[in-house]
């Protein structure tokens, strides 16, 4: 179903019409619904999801697998995840059947150059997110007018107004998940008999690098063992959008 991509073909006007189009198609807002749209009907060929494989990517991941398995996903290997990830990636696309991951890695020039030691993360984190995750994920992007994530508003910090459907610079950013609450991510991992990723049974409620990610406590957020101890709550792919 999938062709090749050419550059960005809308502006930022024409992403807010489409974003529009989009909830007027669902306004309800209802997570597989707005995924079936936007790949169907609103963004054919120019949507892609970027996902971690992290605790819950298997509920999004599904449901794209479910409309159309040669959907692009984008995986962003930073080269300092967990070995569990790596391998919890290949399983999980596996047994969904998605046909077009596509791993993305940091440029070794740009790595040998800034982060030859792979201590970046220590002496300033913001740096070397942008250096792992957020300049290759703007590379992955070049070609698509919208994208797909799993965020949810439960997660808390800037999440927690998150819409259904943004819009950041010239593509539109698709939150299907947004609403759903704990019970409901866990409900359908329960329905579909998903597998969790290995590190979940062990408190890893939110899993990034290995670095600067830790088991979560009971009580504690969702995203607490992320960037433990700084003020930092997001690695910079989902920063301020500029709708």
């Amino acid at each position: 179903m999938r062709g090749e991509f050419a550059a960005p073909s809308q502006s930022h006007n024409a992403a807010h019409m489409r974003a529009a189009r989009l909830m007027n198609l669902v306004p309800d807002g209802a997570g597989d619904k707005v995924l079936r749209a936007a790949i169907e009907d609103v963004f054919p060929f120019r949507i892609a999801a970027l996902s971690s494989f992290g605790a819950e990517s298997a509920v999004v991941l599904h449901m794209i697998a479910t409309i159309d398995p040669a959907t692009p996903v984008i995986f962003l290997d930073s080269g300092q995840l967990f070995a569990q990830t790596l391998q919890y990636q290949e399983a999980l696309s596996d047994r969904l059947g998605l046909t077009n991951v596509r791993v993305q890695h940091p440029d070794q020039r740009d790595i040998s150059k800034a982060d030859p030691d792979g201590m970046l993360w220590k002496s300033d984190p913001e740096a070397c997110c942008r250096l792992r995750k957020v300049i290759p994920m703007e590379r992955s992007l070049e070609g698509f007018d919208a994208w797909i994530t799993g965020r949810k508003r439960f997660q808390g910090g800037r999440r927690v107004t998150l819409p259904v459907v943004e819009v950041e610079s010239k593509r539109v950013k698709i939150n299907p998940l947004a609403g759903w609450s704990p019970d409901d991510v866990e409900a359908y991992f329960e329905k579909h008999d998903l597998p969790r990723h290995p590190l979940w049974e062990f408190g890893y409620l939110s899993i990034g690098c290995h670095p600067c990610t830790r088991p979560v406590a009971a009580g504690e957020d969702p995203r607490a063992g992320r960037w433990d101890g700084l003020d930092k709550t997001e690695c910079g792919i989902h920063g301020n959008p500029w709708g």
